[in-house]
């Protein structure tokens, strides 16, 4: 596909912000009637939207988040945070509805439970206006629950010349949504996890799974955590091994990923670089607390 501005390099992410309250260290998850203590804490910004536009801006991929955003003191506690990683704001939608928008994560080895509130309407009031943006040649989306939304967020971006990335994100309901195919349609690039991919395919065998939903999407890349990563792209199927490393936090290892691949991909790379690139930048992220922490340790 063709885009309209064919010197845009940049990346729109579209998605939710969080305020990402991490409780690393536990001995247990938390169980009705009982307290638990966490060895470490941080605050940090989250969202997959954001953490994938600022792993993307620090691989040099310009990025802007394309969001609402919270006028409330948590949400403006977080700003400077938010400024410091090197994300395009233009398109920044503030808005008093926007927030508190929070997400609890309980870390416990390498299992993580989340709890998560939204605020308000996930469609920024700056949507038509980024699709416009000469620099930018890719919408990102970065939770299924978002283009639900949005249903017209996929149509709008290639009618304007876009490709268009989706991360499922897993959602218990939405999930197993019997439009979910449907409403993905014209999506270029589906990045989903192992569970999400055979939730959505009910096939248990990753390779069938993979498949399966090369039917429905030109690029798949399955992530499948210290497995590795598959990819069918142009008719091939290919797989990458996962480094072993010391993981401190696999929150956002995700989305990290998802910027890795895109970035990769449209450079016109070939599929074993994309999903080298892909994983490189998800092992990085686990290494440090929470989906930016990686990048503010390298700044």
């Amino acid at each position: 596909m063709t885009s309209p501005n064919p010197g845009g390099r940049a990346v729109l992410s579209l998605g939710r912000i969080y305020c990402d309250m991490v409780f690393n260290g536990l001995d247990a998850m938390p169980v009705l009637g009982r307290e638990q203590f966490a060895g470490d804490f941080s605050i940090t910004p989250g969202g997959g939207a954001l953490i994938t536009a600022a792993h993307s801006a620090a691989m040099g991929r310009p990025a802007a988040l394309l969001a609402r955003y919270g006028t409330d003191t948590i949400s403006q506690a977080l700003e400077g945070q938010i400024k410091s990683l090197g994300i395009d704001l233009r398109f920044l939608d503030r808005h008093p509805d926007a927030g508190p928008q929070v997400t609890v994560v309980m870390v416990q080895d390498s299992e993580r439970a989340f709890l998560s509130r939204r605020a308000g309407t996930a469609l920024p009031a700056t949507f038509d206006a980024a699709l416009e943006w000469p620099h930018a040649s890719h919408l990102h989306i970065a939770e299924y629950a978002t283009l639900h939304e949005i249903p017209h967020a996929v149509r709008n971006a290639t009618a304007r010349g876009h490709t268009v990335s989706l991360d499922p994100s897993w959602d218990s309901e939405l999930i197993h949504d019997p439009m979910f195919f449907e409403r993905s349609s014209g999506v270029s690039v589906f990045l989903p996890n192992l569970e999400e991919a055979r939730a959505l395919t009910r096939c248990e065998n990753p390779e069938e799974a993979l498949v399966k939903l090369a039917g429905h999407f030109p690029v798949v890349a399955i992530k499948c955590g210290p497995d590795g990563a598959l990819l069918s792209m142009n008719g091939a199927l290919f797989s990458h091994a996962t480094p072993r490393v010391d993981v401190v936090d696999t929150t956002g290892a995700g989305d990290a990923f998802n910027a890795g691949f895109l970035d990769a991909w449209l450079d016109g790379l070939d599929g074993q670089a994309c999903l080298a690139s892909a994983i490189d930048a998800g092992t990085r992220s686990v290494q440090a607390v929470g989906g930016t922490g990686s990048l503010q340790a390298a700044g």
